[in-house]
C-alpha cells in the first residue's frame, strides 16, 4: 500500500510548545546548516538517509523517523508543539532548526511546499553576513530597525544582538512568518523585537536609521510568498522595497538589500532601476555583486529564457546626515 505524502505545514500555531523545544534542541549540542533545497533532495535520496538515525537527521534533513530515535522529553514537546505527523510507524517532523550566528533558527521542514512556508537557507545566511559587515562597518548607532519580510526573522535578530537598546521590527504578512520570528527572537534573548504585520512599511510609522530587507526575487509560476518576486524578472518586491525605504530613512540612515538579478545581454536592469531611483532620492549609494551566478537550474524554465545568469546582489542606499 502506498502511503499519502503529508499535508505541507508551515509553521507549527503554539509558539510556547516551539520555543520549549528549540531551548531542549539547543541543550543537546544540536547544530544544523540548513542547504538548499536541490541539495536536500539529492542527499535525501540517497538509500541510506530513507530514515533518520540522529537529531540532525531529524531536525535538520526532515527525514522520518521511528519514535524511540528521539528523547522522550523531546518527542513529547513535538507533540505539544504539533511538530510531527505520525502516519505509521514512520513519523515526520513539520519544522526544521537551523543555526546561524551562534543561534538556532525555527522554520518550516523540507519540502518548503506550502505557499506560506517559512523559509530559511544559505541566502538567510547571505543576508544575515551583509547586514553583520554593514553594521560592523557603521559608525553611526542604529536606534531604530527594520526587517522588511522578516520571514524567519533571522537578519532582524542579528541587528538586536548588536545594537541593544535599540527598537527593532520585524514586519511580514505571512502569520506563520510572525510566528517563526517571534520564537526565534526569544530563544536568542532578544525579547524586545517587535514582531508585526504589515505590507512592506505599509503599516508601520516613522523614519528608520537600518532598514534591512531579502525579499523574494524569483519568478515563481505557483507564486509562493516566499519565493515569488512579481514584476519584471521577478524584481517587482525588490524595487517596492527600495522604493519604500528611500522615504523612510533618516539622516545617516541606511537600506541593506540582499536580493537577486537577472543579467540579460550583459545588461542587469534592476541595477539600472535602482541606480535612477537611489539618484531621483538623493541617496548615496553601492552596488556588487555577491556571487555572479546562483541558481543556474532556473534558466531552463521558459521565465528566464532571456536571461544569460541571475547574480545574488547587495544594494546599501544612505541619506545623507544633516549637516549640525
Amino acid at each position: 500500500m502506498t502511503r499519502s505524502v503529508p499535508t505541507a505545514v508551515p509553521f507549527p500555531e503554539d509558539e510556547e510548545a516551539v520555543l520549549s523545544l528549540g531551548r531542549a534542541l539547543r541543550e543537546t549540542g544540536y547544530s544544523f546548516t540548513t542547504v538548499t533545497p536541490a541539495t536536500h533532495a539529492h542527499v535525501n535520496a540517497r538509500p541510506r538517509n530513507a530514515e533518520a538515525r540522529s537529531l540532525r537527521d531529524v531536525f535538520g534533513w526532515s527525514r522520518p523517523f521511528r519514535a524511540d530515535l528521539v528523547p522522550e522529553p523531546i518527542l513529547r514537546l513535538m507533540r505539544a508543539a504539533g511538530a510531527v505527523i505520525e502516519d505509521g510507524p514512520l513519523l515526520r517532523p513539520t519544522l526544521r532548526f537551523s543555526s546561524l550566528d551562534g543561534e538556532l533558527f525555527a522554520h518550516s521542514a523540507y519540502p518548503p511546499s506550502a505557499a506560506d512556508a517559512v523559509f530559511f537557507g544559505p541566502d538567510t545566511m547571505r543576508f544575515a553576513a551583509a547586514v553583520i559587515a554593514h553594521l560592523e562597518g557603521r559608525s553611526r548607532p542604529v536606534r531604530r530597525a527594520v526587517d522588511i519580510g522578516c520571514g524567519s526573522g533571522a537578519a532582524g535578530i542579528c541587528v538586536a544582538k548588536r545594537a541593544p537598546g535599540a527598537e527593532v521590527v520585524l514586519v511580514d504578512i505571512n502569520p506563520a512568518a510572525m510566528r517563526a520570528a517571534r520564537v526565534n527572537a526569544r530563544l536568542a534573548g532578544t525579547d524586545g523585537v517587535d514582531v508585526r504585520r504589515s505590507d512592506m512599511l505599509r503599516d508601520v510609522e516613522g523614519q528608520f536609521d537600518l532598514i534591512v530587507s531579502n525579499p523574494p526575487f524569483m519568478i515563481d509560476t505557483a507564486e509562493r510568498a516566499y519565493r515569488h518576486g512579481g514584476g519584471p524578472l521577478g524584481a517587482g518586491l525588490s524595487l517596492a522595497v527600495a522604493e519604500q525605504a528611500a522615504g523612510r530613512l533618516a539622516p545617516g540612515g541606511s537600506l541593506v538589500l540582499f536580493t537577486g538579478a537577472a543579467i540579460v545581454d550583459g545588461e542587469d536592469p534592476f541595477r539600472d532601476a535602482v541606480a535612477d531611483l537611489c539618484g531621483r532620492s538623493g541617496l548615496d549609494w553601492t552596488y556588487r555583486e555577491f556571487d555572479p551566478d546562483e541558481y543556474g537550474e532556473e534558466l531552463a524554465t521558459d521565465a528566464y529564457d532571456a536571461v544569460e545568469r541571475l547574480a545574488l546582489v547587495i544594494l546599501t542606499a544612505t541619506r545623507p546626515a544633516t549637516r549640525p
